[in-house]
């Protein structure tokens, strides 16, 4: 597809190996490093590439890795503009929003995935940590789970008959894998936000979880 960008990278080395454990905020857990470590890496915009606003309060950081990934839609328009630039655009949309109307410290996801199938980071912090696979950044995506989950939106809205792109759907999974692989996360442990809370979000995509989790297995080569 000519609107999708990703590169990806084998990823090869010591996964999420050398955790340190929870310390400070609970909720966080340990893992087992994957013996043979085979998820690609994902191209991820970091904040400081879409021009993010610093957060009001620095973010707070788990040492130690999360159990679950919770998956979100934003509740954007469904955009046919597949660009990066679009992308960042709706970054800046979710981060003005969670800020300014919500009141946060920062965007509340960990990453999002655009409709064109590009990442970029959420709240500041989550790509480094992301890398290092021994520690997260506190969310503010899900009642009761952002000491504990990772939180990855995606742009649009899905919860009235609309699809996700198949862009935007392949790179989930890649994010997904990576994530899970980093973390030493199993794949049965991907929610959406639905399964916390009285939301409709993530739309469709919460039927499509089965599906996602099948794919994130492949992707790691279970």
């Amino acid at each position: 597809m000519d609107y999708q960008r990703i590169r990806r990278r084998l990823l090869f080395g010591a996964g999420a190996a050398g955790l340190l454990g929870a310390a400070g905020l609970s909720g966080a857990v340990s893992h087992a490093a994957p013996a043979t470590p085979a998820a690609v890496e994902p191209d991820i915009d970091s904040t400081a590439e879409w021009g993010a606003r610093p957060p009001s309060i620095a973010n707070p950081v788990i040492w130690g890795v999360p159990d679950k990934l919770i998956v979100h839609h934003t509740v954007s328009a469904n955009t046919a503009d597949f660009s990066r630039g679009q992308a960042h655009a709706h970054a800046h949309w979710v981060q003005d929003l969670h800020m300014d109307d919500n009141g946060w410290r920062d965007s509340g996801y960990h990453f999002i995935v655009s409709r064109g199938g590009w990442i970029t980071e959420g709240a500041t912090g989550s790509l480094t940590a992301l890398v290092a696979g021994d520690h997260f950044v506190q969310g503010i995506h899900t009642a009761g789970q952002n000491s504990q989950a990772i939180g990855i939106a995606n742009e649009g809205a899905y919860h009235d008959g609309d699809e996700p792109t198949a862009a935007q759907w392949e790179t989930l999974v890649t994010l997904c894998a990576y994530a899970c692989e980093r973390y030493a996360i199993p794949s049965s442990e991907i929610y959406g936000h639905m399964d916390f809370g009285s939301t409709l979000c993530p739309g469709i995509i919460h039927d499509r979880l089965p599906r996602l989790r099948g794919e994130v297995e492949a992707a790691r080569g279970l």
